[in-house]
C-alpha cells in the first residue's frame, strides 16, 4: 500500500480506504479511486489475508455443512449460496456429512479451525449437541433444511408436513388409494413431518387402512431398495402410487423402477421430492415436490450476515412447498 501510495501521489489511509472498499463512506473522489486501483493492478497488489483477519477479526468466509454436496439438491443450494456470499464478498468453504455424526463433528471443528465467520448447516442426526456447542461459543449460524426444535436457533426451512399432505391429497384427487410413502428412518423432524403430512392426507380421506410406509437407512438404502421386490411388486388391484419423501430417495426409485421393468403411471403413479433433470427424461415426464430453493439459500445467507454483524435476533422461516404435477400421476 506504500508503493501504491507514493506512485499515486496520495496517503496510506486513502489506499487503505479504496482497497478495502470504502471510499464512499470516505468520500475519496472517483478519479482518485480510478488511480489507486489502477496502480494497484499494475504493481499487481494482494492483500495479506492473514493479517486482515486478524485486524478485522473477520476471514470473510463462511463455513456451509450439506449432507451430500453430490446430491442435485444440496448442490443446487450450495450454488445459490455461494453466488449470495460472492455479492458481499465472501468465500464459502464447503464440507458433507454423509448423514454421519461423528464426520458432522469433523467438517465442524475443522471449519472453526479455518474460523469462518459463520455457518449454514444442514444438520445431520446426532448433531444437536454440535450445534449447541455453536450455539454456547456465540458463532453465528443458520440452521437449513432441518431444525431442532428444542434449540433456540435461526432456521430456514419447508413447511415439509403441507408438501405431503398436498401431494397424497392430488394422488387421492386422482383416484388412488393404494398410496405407499418411502422415507428415511431417522428422527430428525423434516422426515418426521413428511412422514405425518402423508398419514394425515390418508386419515382426512378416509384411507387409514390403505397406509404404507417404508422405512429405509441412510447407509443401506442401495441395498434395501434391492430388497423392496417382496414389498412393491405384488400390485394392488386399486390403483397404487408412491411417493418419495428426498430428492435421494427419488433417484434411487427410479433405477428400481427402471430395473424392474416397472411402468410409470401404468404400475405406479410417482411423486418425488425436488425434481432434476433426471425427471425431465421420463416419458411421461415426473411430478415432484418443490422446494423454493432459491429463496431457502438468499434467506439463510442474508439470516447468516445478520448474526455475523452482531444481531442477537433469532428469525425462523418457514417456506411453502409448490406442488408439479405431470403425467407421472396418470392425471
Amino acid at each position: 500500500m506504500k508503493d501504491i501510495a507514493n506512485k499515486v501521489g496520495v496517503s496510506i489511509a486513502l489506499v487503505s480506504y479504496v482497497l478495502n472498499g470504502q471510499e464512499k463512506e470516505k468520500r475519496v473522489g472517483a478519479e482518485v479511486v480510478r488511480k489507486i486501483r489502477a496502480a494497484a493492478e499494475e504493481l499487481n497488489y494482494q492483500p495479506n489475508q492473514i493479517a486482515r483477519s486478524l485486524r478485522t477479526n473477520s476471514t470473510k468466509t463462511i463455513g456451509l455443512v450439506v449432507a451430500d454436496i453430490a446430491n442435485p439438491f444440496f448442490g443446487h443450494l450450495a450454488r445459490i449460496i455461494e453466488n449470495e456470499a460472492n455479492n458481499y464478498g465472501y468465500t464459502v468453504i464447503f464440507g458433507s456429512s454423509d448423514e454421519n455424526d461423528y464426520k458432522s463433528e469433523t467438517v465442524i471443528n475443522t471449519l472453526l479451525n479455518r474460523q469462518v465467520d459463520g455457518f449454514i448447516i444442514v444438520p445431520t442426526e446426532g448433531s444437536i449437541d454440535q450445534i449447541r456447542g455453536l450455539i454456547k461459543k456465540k458463532v453465528p449460524l443458520v440452521l437449513i433444511d432441518r431444525y431442532f426444535p428444542e434449540l433456540n436457533t435461526n432456521h430456514v426451512i419447508l413447511d415439509n408436513f403441507q408438501a405431503t399432505f398436498e401431494a397424497t391429497s392430488r394422488l387421492i384427487a386422482e383416484g388412488y388409494t393404494d398410496i405407499t410413502m418411502l422415507a428415511y428412518k431417522n428422527s430428525l423432524i423434516h422426515m418426521k413431518e413428511r412422514i405425518r403430512g402423508y398419514r394425515e392426507a390418508m386419515a382426512a380421506n378416509k384411507l387409514i387402512d390403505h397406509i404404507k410406509i417404508i422405512e429405509i437407512n441412510y447407509a443401506l438404502d442401495t441395498k434395501e431398495f434391492s430388497e423392496l421386490s417382496s414389498e412393491l411388486d405384488l400390485k394392488s388391484p386399486n390403483k397404487s402410487a408412491l411417493i418419495f419423501a428426498t430428492n435421494a430417495l427419488s433417484l434411487k426409485g427410479l433405477y428400481y423402477i427402471s430395473r424392474k421393468c416397472l411402468k410409470i403411471p401404468e404400475d405406479y403413479a410417482f411423486i418425488g421430492f425436488d425434481g432434476g433433470e433426471s425427471f425431465d427424461l421420463f416419458n411421461p415426464p415426473l411430478s415432484f415436490v418443490q422446494q423454493p430453493l432459491e429463496e431457502m439459500g438468499k434467506e439463510s445467507f442474508s439470516i447468516l450476515m445478520n448474526a455475523i454483524s452482531g444481531s442477537k435476533k433469532i428469525t425462523r422461516i418457514t417456506l411453502s412447498p409448490s406442488l408439479i404435477i405431470r403425467g407421472s400421476c396418470g392425471c
